[in-house]
């Protein structure tokens, strides 16, 4: 009987022997690939490999906006009061939008640093944290919003006629703004990786799904507005499925329920690391609310031309967004493994890029304003208010190639104060006030410069902030302005 047993015991001990064997060939597979990324981020020549980051998401960004401006073209189809229903759904989008990137950021900085410093396990709790705990707090969202969708559309500066628009558009939106949201945490998450390709994947393919799905339920299926807003939940929801699928195969760290342990140090820092985008999305979206308010007076035909101003300028703003984005992973990882000279050298390649690209695009758009916005609406009235607001724009365009990198690297090395100050500065503190009051002595001239002139203010309050940090990546031998948000830090005081 003895004997018996013990042919069953050899055989489980092999077994489990074989399953140790394969657990370390696949940590020693893992330990490779994070060598290896580590390597590439920190030892290769800054400019290919800031471009090299950069490609995927500069083209990524490109597509979603050429996304945006055919959705417009679609829509502007159906006319004025339809193009002013998606300027007046927009804020409630940025509000999701803002919520994942508060996450996303959040997770993925602090994911970049601590792969620099080869801490695997912590960066694997922080991307489970952040999916999860965004994906929660945008279902109550997204519930709550759909119960008083009517009072919000009239909030966020309906007009009578474009009410019924806004409803019959934001509620398949809101249906899936959930899996929206949590679209806009796994994005950067992998960006922060090194893996900006496999991000680009996931939102080129909804986009390009959109721009084919838009025009056959707008004009096949007779769906109008409606159809627009199911095409696109439709694609955002492929596009969320892809990005799930692109961080649990090909993810140095990986999203698992078994990681996401409520854990309150955590998810402060966290929220301190994604507080500025957070403040940039949100104030964002209040803007969109104040142009929307503040051109309500001029009729339905300055709300559509703002709305359509809005999606050109982003179209151009989106190379610049994308070049910042392929610094943030490379800046996260030197800073990191404290290779500050490396930091400094590629925020002013991102800089110099930027401000180029910025000063054509401004050119570019001021000679052809008229016809840019005629490829959107035939109303006179909305191509002459909405070229004269481009020109408007583009004679301060370039100052946000200075201000963006520099915000965008404030957040990655963990100046939370400094970078909310400046993403509260250009959509929020400044351009709000500029609404509030120009319109009142300018009228709708007042609405067209409140942007220019919030520009030039946040670059003149940018300067000396970023000079700041600058100087304290001069010295490498210790982390300036030390990284650790405030909660984590009183946190770790605590134990």
């Amino acid at each position: 009987m003895g004997e018996e047993n013990s042919v069953p015991d050899e055989i489980i001990t092999e077994q489990k022997a074989a399953v140790s064997v394969k657990a370390e060939a696949v940590k020693s597979e893992k330990m490779a690939r994070i060598s290896a990324k580590h390597k590439e981020m920190t030892q290769s020549p800054l400019a290919p490999l800031i471009l090299r980051m950069a490609g995927p998401a500069i083209l990524a960004n490109v597509v979603s906006t050429v996304y945006s401006l055919t959705d417009t073209f679609y829509v502007g189809h159906l006319g004025t009061a339809a193009s002013g229903a998606v300027g007046i759904v927009m804020p409630i989008m940025l509000v999701f939008q803002a919520l994942g990137l508060l996450f996303g950021q959040g997770s993925g900085n602090t994911v970049a640093v601590e792969l620099g410093k080869k801490n695997v396990e912590r960066a694997g709790r922080l991307v489970s944290v952040g999916f999860f705990t965004a994906l929660g707090l945008s279902t109550i969202i997204g519930v709550l919003a759909l119960a008083l969708v009517s009072p919000l559309m009239r909030f966020f500066g309906a007009t009578p006629t474009i009410l019924p628009l806004a409803i019959e558009y934001a509620i398949p939106l809101l249906i899936v703004s959930p899996l929206y949201c949590t679209t806009f945490v796994m994005n950067p998450q992998l960006r922060f990786q090194g893996l900006a390709k496999y991000a680009m994947i996931a939102i080129v393919s909804g986009a390009l799904l959109n721009m084919v799905l838009e025009p056959i339920f707008i004009f096949v299926f007779h769906m109008g507005l409606l159809g627009a807003g199911i095409a696109t939940a439709i694609a955002q929801t492929t596009s969320w499925a892809l990005q799930l699928w692109m961080n649990r195969h090909h993810g140095i760290v990986r999203i698992h329920l078994s990681n996401y342990k409520p854990d309150m140090p955590l998810i402060r820092e966290m929220i301190g690391g994604g507080i500025p985008s957070l403040i940039r999305n949100g104030m964002l979206s209040i803007a969109v609310i104040a142009v929307n308010v503040a051109a309500n007076p001029f009729g339905d035909a300055a709300i559509a031309a703002m709305a359509i101003d809005g999606r050109i300028m982003t179209f151009f703003n989106q190379v610049q967004i994308g070049l910042g984005q392929g610094f943030q992973p490379v800046c996260g990882f030197n800073y990191g493994a404290h290779f500050f000279q490396r930091v400094r050298k590629g925020y002013w390649f991102v800089v110099r890029c930027s401000l180029v690209w910025l000063a054509l695009a401004s050119i570019l758009v001021s000679t052809f304003a008229e016809p840019a916005m005629g490829l959107f609406r035939n109303d006179p009235e909305v191509i002459r208010i909405g070229a004269q607001t481009l020109r408007f724009q583009c004679l301060t365009f370039t100052l946000s190639g200075f201000v963006v990198p520099s915000n965008m690297m404030q957040q990655t090395i963990g100046h939370t104060f400094i970078s909310s100050l400046v993403g509260l500065g250009r959509q929020g503190v400044f351009l709000v006030p500029a609404l509030l009051i120009l319109p009142n002595f300018l009228g709708l001239t007042g609405v067209m410069i409140s942007q220019p002139v919030a520009d030039i203010v946040t670059f003149i309050m940018t300067v000396p902030l970023q000079a700041y940090v600058l100087r304290g990546l001069s010295d490498s031998s210790t982390i300036p302005m030390k990284r650790l948000h405030f909660w984590a830090r009183r946190a770790r005081a605590k134990k």
